[in-house]
């Protein structure tokens, strides 16, 4: 079975990381599988929402260290190999997450560790199982939040609760990992799945091109200041006023009737 699980429910992508006997630790070939897996749903006009969620009990575990402690895979003797890699080209896969335009939404289902943190901050949602945890112990493996986490987490919650998190260290349940603001909503286990297709469907029963004008505009306006990111709001809205889905939202609103939306 293939370590990175693809299909699709109406408009919603489901990827799903595929190595539940290891707790979906990563491997060099599993980041290749999950870029190209990323950047396929964002290129597919028929995807509007893309869900990312681990196999069985976990979100996912982090980089394979029982590869590493054998001098194989990503962080051992193979790092100079895939791990090199996939670290010194711009196919990485918190590096997609960023730049899709199509939203993603984190299912964390069970553990996210290391890598797997970083992954889940990535998205740019998050549903979090109430039997879940987030488990940032980078500083106790002697290592950093390596892909995205570094990033994330002072924009996400400001410099001092970073700080506090990454170099404590601690495990996050589900309720503390939603007081401090890493997580959108907490769903008891069992209703998980159904939590994460009702956001998914309600996003993609809006219009497309405007969800996506969105991320690039947030994109944008981290690193712009307001004046420059106000210009390119405002040609974004000019063009969306041509669109066609434009004018079925104004028709769809005038006749009191959910609207249609093609992405045109």
């Amino acid at each position: 079975m293939s370590e990175v699980e693809v299909r699709d429910e109406g408009a919603v992508r489901h990827i799903v990381l595929n190595r539940p006997e290891a707790m979906n630790a990563i491997t060099g070939s599993m980041l290749a599988d999950l870029n190209e897996a990323l950047k396929a749903a964002d290129d597919d006009q028929g995807v509007r929402v893309v869900l990312l969620t681990g196999a069985g009990r976990a979100f996912c575990a982090g980089l394979d260290l029982k590869q590493a402690a054998a001098g194989e895979g990503i962080g051992g003797a193979g790092l100079a190999s895939a791990g090199a890699r996939h670290y010194s080209t711009r196919e990485i896969c918190t590096v997609t997450l960023q730049r899709m335009d199509t939203p993603v939404i984190g299912v964390i289902n069970g553990a996210a560790a290391g890598y797997g943190l970083d992954l889940a901050l990535g998205c740019d949602m998050r549903i979090m199982s109430s039997r879940a945890v987030l488990m940032p112990g980078f500083a106790k493996m002697g290592v950093i939040p390596e892909s995205g986490g570094t990033w994330y987490l002072p924009r996400l919650l400001g410099w001092a609760k970073a700080c506090e998190i990454s170099m404590l260290g601690d495990t996050l349940n589900a309720e503390a990992a939603l007081s401090y603001g890493l997580v959108n909503t907490v769903a008891d286990a069992d209703a998980l799945d159904a939590t994460a297709m009702a956001w998914a469907n309600k996003i993609a029963g809006n219009a497309p091109l405007a969800i996506a004008e969105m991320k690039r505009l947030f994109r944008h306006g981290l690193t712009s200041d307001f004046e420059t990111h106000s210009h390119h709001v405002l040609m974004s809205v000019l063009n969306l006023f041509r669109s066609e889905d434009f004018r079925e939202g104004v028709t769809s609103f005038a006749e009191k009737r959910a609207p249609e939306f093609k992405g045109r």
